[in-house]
């Protein structure tokens, strides 16, 4: 299941950053770096 969650959550953040290419947006970049760490650890560990 957490595998599950960690893969869900890094395409997320692939998908926010397609859409920070369109529109340069700080928060974006926030959620890019918070869904890689949280997908990173659920899935790694």
């Amino acid at each position: 299941m957490r595998k599950l969650i960690g893969y869900t959550l890094f395409c997320i953040s692939i998908g926010i950053l397609i859409g920070l290419i369109i529109s340069d947006i700080f928060w974006c970049v926030v959620l890019i770096l918070l869904f890689l760490l949280i997908s990173y650890n659920l899935f790694c560990c």
